[in-house]
């Protein structure tokens, strides 16, 4: 079958999903949006707009969207399913895919963390589950805002595990390539920012620009190296450096982190990560599939991950709260070490 022939759902099209979606629509790729009621709601009102950091912004019309909060609708007829929804709904969407879906429909996690496609597998049985890595932020307009706008605000090419795959997703504002296991474990250390991005509610660009919320990111990924380490796991790649050279990166002063880590700060101004606008919903964050994922492998090690665990309890505390980001300053989340300056 020629891909422009294939159908292709997102199932759970929030930001990252109409992000997508949008793309292979604007390429000609027959896709169908599986949403919830206020974005079908609004795709319906005022249609898609659909921009990035590049300078692209282009709009698709109401007319020209197929959007659906109707699995029974939607599922039957696809050839490829995109998983864009948050982790915690995993097992839903899997629920709903097994019931709905036809056997050989080729099921695409492209989700955080690193145990969705593995969750997908469990709950699917036979039917074909590929693990993906979206590596950018997408930033959603405002409620009641129209058109609805999804913003790529950072850089980076989607990867997933299968190469001919890959060239159907491969569009226009969306590039895609093939790739292993280890890009997942990778994205992870980088996405151990989301978590202080919503604590401190500060946009991504002005939080890594500060070394006193890099040490703290810094500390993190030493701890999920170490656990990472000892357990035989190893990360890619990530904005071309070695792992084990990031938290020395992120260490550096301002000036000079600002000089050679160009490529991390090559981000639009508007980004933040999509755990602070969970908090800013008043919904359920990714926190136990990305601080979390570090948690359990420590456990299985016996490393320590002090950093990594009291972070994860100040998101707990502000999931509970149901107040959105609690803005909080670096010495309130965890106080540098005797002797080490934080500026």
């Amino acid at each position: 079958m020629a891909n422009s022939e294939k159908r292709i759902v997102i199932a759970g099209a929030g930001s990252i999903g109409c992000y997508a979606g949008g793309c292979l629509a604007l390429a000609g790729r027959r896709v169908v949006l599986l949403a919830r009621p206020r974005v079908e709601a609004a795709l319906r009102q005022g249609g898609l707009r659909v921009s990035d950091l590049d300078g692209r912004d282009r709009l698709i019309k109401p007319d020209a969207l197929a959007v659906t909060t109707d699995p029974a609708a939607a599922l039957p007829e696809a050839d490829v399913i995109l998983v864009t929804v948050k982790s915690g709904a995993t097992q839903d969407m899997a629920a709903l895919i097994k019931t709905h879906a036809r056997p050989d429909a080729v099921v695409v996690s492209l989700q955080n963390g690193v145990d969705n496609a593995d969750r997908l597998r469990a709950a699917l049985g036979r039917q074909t589950v590929l693990a993906g890595m979206v590596p950018f932020n997408v930033v959603q307009s405002a409620d009641g805002e129209l058109p609805l706008r999804v913003h790529r605000a950072s850089d980076g090419k989607v990867m997933v595990e299968d190469a001919g795959l890959a060239g159907l997703l491969d569009v226009e504002g969306l590039a895609v390539q093939a790739h292993m296991k280890a890009v997942l474990w990778g994205k992870l250390l980088m996405n151990l920012n989301n978590a202080l991005v919503a604590l401190s509610g500060l946009p991504l660009a002005t939080e890594l620009a500060d070394r006193r919320w890099r040490l703290i990111l810094a500390d993190q990924i030493d701890e999920a190296l170490r656990a990472m380490k000892a357990s035989g796991v190893e990360p890619a790649r990530i904005a071309g450096l070695r792992p084990a050279l990031l938290p020395k990166v992120l260490r550096l002063p301002d000036w000079l982190f600002k000089l050679l880590a160009r490529r991390m700060l090559a981000i639009d101004p508007e980004a933040r990560s999509s755990m602070w606008d969970d908090l800013r919903r008043g919904r359920p964050t990714e926190i136990g599939d990305l601080q979390g994922a570090v948690l359990r492998l420590a456990e299985k090690a016996g490393t320590p991950a002090p950093t990594v665990r009291r972070i994860s309890a100040l998101v707990r505390a502000a999931e509970a709260e149901r107040l959105g980001s609690p803005g909080l300053p670096p010495e309130k989340v965890v106080a540098p070490p005797a002797g080490r300056r934080s500026t």
